[in-house]
């Protein structure tokens, strides 16, 4: 058991959540530049089509760094819909999808102004189902190198990077035979095929 530190992010992968369970203190970092193409505002789904990026749009000044916890959301196409759309076309078939739904919808029927409050109302949501009770602490500067008792996965918990947890455990798919198992996809995709054995799988991993 450690401290470690994590970015923000929106409906993490299993691997997120795998480190964070396995955390005596999970620091979240809020003081951060905000980066494209991250877990800070995209999500991997698996749907009848394969693995798809869900990734809410945010406005950001051109050419300017921005703190992640600054940025704002834009309301670009109706994002929510579109997100809850797909969640609810991949899903719906799953052994758990309806015991779910009503918990999260909620997210995706009000309006948010910053991607920070979105990501970490729906994340305090995740653990909830979860049943994880984690001490989350908020970082108050931010350091490029952390304290060597802090374990850092702010930028290697990263959809182009590889997964840190290398013994993720497979479990259920409701398109695994079409697709084979597809590792490391968004919690909500261990949440509803698997329901409370979630956690299993995670404190297995």
């Amino acid at each position: 058991m450690e401290t470690i530190c994590l970015s923000s992010a929106y409906l993490a992968p299993v691997e997120y959540y795998v480190a964070l369970a396995n955390a005596n203190v999970v620091q979240l970092e809020q003081f951060d530049s905000y980066e494209k193409q991250t877990y800070r505002n995209r999500c991997n789904i698996l749907t009848a089509n394969g693995v798809i990026a869900l990734t809410i749009p945010v406005e950001k000044p051109a050419g300017e760094k921005i703190l992640t916890r600054d940025v704002r959301i834009s309301e670009h196409n109706g994002w929510q819909q579109q997100h809850w759309r797909s969640i609810e076309s991949a899903y719906n078939s799953t052994p758990f999808f309806e015991f779910f739904k009503d918990d999260l919808i909620p997210f995706y029927e009000r309006k948010w102004d910053f991607l920070w409050d979105f990501n970490a109302e729906i994340q305090k949501k995740v653990l909830e189902l979860l049943d994880f009770n984690a001490d989350i602490q908020l970082t108050t500067e931010y350091k490029l190198v952390l304290n060597e008792d802090v374990v850092d996965f702010r930028e290697s918990i990263h959809p182009k990077k590889a997964s840190q947890i290398k013994n993720l455990k497979p479990y259920y798919q409701v398109f695994e035979q079409r697709f084979g198992f597809q590792p490391n996809l968004s919690i909500v995709d261990l949440l509803f095929n698997m329901g409370n054995e979630s956690q299993l799988i995670i404190h297995n991993s």
